[in-house]
């Protein structure tokens, strides 16, 4: 009984810890005049030649804030002008290039860096993003899906598939990472330092290195990060070291 109670309190507690949150102190207002302005986390594109990937994460709109995050993707190549959006919407045509600024705020929401690369090494990578992206096969009208998936998070996980090399994780609130684009409910993890198990989004495991242990229950994750020590809750996300490098 105590071991149920104990993981009753992982799930409920900090969904009510971060409703609370939400009420008390996060609400944004209305989401259609929130701000979606630059939070000053890019340098200006043409002052900042080398070539450059971000990927970035921020709660997503109203109540739904209480459980997610929405994260997309920035790349540019090197000596570009100007930076590249990729975001995956619940309107229109799913894929939006450049519809927000590039390190915008997400509708009031702070963006928090999930992956940051420069230089040689994002020159390199940038190509097999775009590749995902482009072949990416959720892209027309309708085929967005807040939940399970696939939503903003399966979409950027697909093109974090794509390149091991970054050895890069979304964050437990992102509610959609672990939904199946590839129809596999069992293989090796994105970074290949470990295997997972999927049942359509709804239920899984994985336990990798990189991706540490993590239990997807319904969409939310609880587990633990040895590489870089941390707690990973439901809604609440991570409770330790950060994720940004």
């Amino acid at each position: 009984m105590k071991y149920v109670i104990v993981f009753l309190l992982l799930v409920i507690g900090p969904v009510v810890i971060s409703a609370a949150n939400y009420l008390l102190g996060e609400r944004r207002g209305n989401w259609q005049s929130a701000d979606r302005s630059s939070a000053g986390l890019l340098p200006n594109a043409s002052e900042h030649p080398d070539a450059l990937i971000r990927v970035y994460a921020a709660r997503t709109v109203r109540w739904r804030g209480i459980f997610a995050v929405h994260s997309w993707i920035i790349v540019k190549e090197r000596g570009a002008p100007h930076y590249t959006r990729y975001d995956y919407t619940a309107w229109g045509e799913p894929i939006r290039m450049d519809g927000f600024a590039p390190d915008g705020r997400w509708f009031g929401a702070l963006p928090e860096t999930i992956v940051s690369v420069d230089g040689e090494d994002a020159e390199r990578l940038i190509p097999k993003i775009r590749w995902v992206i482009e072949t990416y096969k959720f892209r027309a009208y309708g085929d967005y899906h807040p939940w399970p998936g696939p939503n903003s998070n399966t979409f950027v996980q697909a093109a974090l598939d794509a390149v091991p090399e970054l050895n890069a994780v979304l964050p437990p609130t992102a509610i959609g990472k672990d939904y199946p684009y590839d129809g596999e409910w069992y293989g090796l993890t994105p970074s290949r330092t470990g295997i997972f198990l999927n049942l359509a989004g709804y239920l899984g495991l994985k336990v990798g290195w990189v991706e540490g242990v993590e239990l997807n229950l319904l969409g939310g994750v609880i587990g633990i990060d040895l590489r870089r020590p941390a707690i990973k809750l439901p809604a609440v996300g991570r409770v330790g070291m950060q994720l940004s490098p």
